[in-house]
């Protein structure tokens, strides 16, 4: 018997936040959810500025062009929170 597992799909379909979440929904039926405070640009944002996001880098990435901040599928899936500023 042999098992055929459906290729993931790690572009982004949906973003969304509630109050301590960024949460990612995949092509693949994946749901991502990653603390608020991992990313500061964020967690400061007006709820506007949130939501003005836009897929990037062939849709494996995210962009917030007014807080400046750029995630990648990959990064998510890893658990990476934002690179402190030295």
């Amino acid at each position: 018997m042999s098992i055929s597992a459906k290729a993931a799909d790690e572009r982004v379909l949906d973003v969304r936040f509630d109050d301590a979440s960024l949460i990612v929904d995949l092509m693949d039926g994946r749901t991502i959810s990653v603390p608020l405070v991992w990313y500061p640009r964020l967690l400061h944002a007006t709820p506007v500025q949130r939501a003005g996001w836009a897929k990037a880098g062939a849709g494996y990435g995210i962009r917030w062009p007014a807080v400046d901040e750029d995630l990648s599928t990959e990064g998510l899936l890893r658990g990476a929170p934002a690179v402190k500023a030295a």
